[in-house]
């Protein structure tokens, strides 16, 4: 089954994890995880995964810019072509207005769940650069790893069935801010 196949199966609702509110209170509480880590922001910089992940980079990048009162560039990368799970070509959709030779790059996804798709992120910085470190940050972390792979900073930690889907919608891509727990209709 195809991705796109996968992702029309019809889905409905079991629960809501986090509202608008929730959300904005995770997002704060990682900008905040993130300067302390670092000890502030030298040098460091935000790529989201294409889509949420980006919508959510963008919006600790604005947290941290209220705190620190600097601005952190923000970039937008698809993973796409370095699937292990997508074997046609696809164009790059990325777009990284920055260097990343050398820089601390923090890694950000709506949801990390088996790792795949962080390894995938991984692979394609790589392809770009050699960065000082690579962080990751995840709204939420469901568990069930197939690759050994943390996240330095976490919304929420959600433990899941593997029958369950969390799915994530921004308000910038979906008209609202929300997490839930869809489960395949039968």
């Amino acid at each position: 089954m195809s991705i796109c196949e996968n992702y029309q199966k019809k889905f409905k609702q079991k629960a809501e994890i986090m509202d608008k509110n929730a959300i904005a209170r995770a997002i704060t509480r990682i900008s905040f995880e993130i300067i302390e880590r670092n000890k502030g922001v030298d040098n460091l910089y935000l790529v989201g995964l294409i889509s949420r992940g980006f919508f959510i980079a963008k919006r600790i990048a604005e947290k941290i810019e209220e705190t620190e009162k600097i601005s952190l560039k923000v970039g937008r990368l698809d993973i796409t072509p370095f699937r292990d799970d997508v074997k046609e070509n696809t164009e790059d959709l990325s777009e990284i207005p920055f260097d990343i030779e050398n820089k601390k790059i923090i890694l950000v996804d709506d949801v990390l769940f088996t790792g795949r798709s962080t390894r995938a992120a991984i692979d394609a910085l790589m392809e770009r650069g050699r960065p000082k470190n690579i962080q990751l940050a995840a709204l939420i972390d469901r568990g069930h790893r197939e690759l050994p792979i943390r996240a330095d900073y976490i919304g929420k930690n959600l433990p899941t069935s593997r029958e369950e889907n969390v799915k994530v919608q921004m308000v910038e891509k979906d008209g609202i801010d929300r997490v839930v727990i869809v489960v395949e209709e039968k």
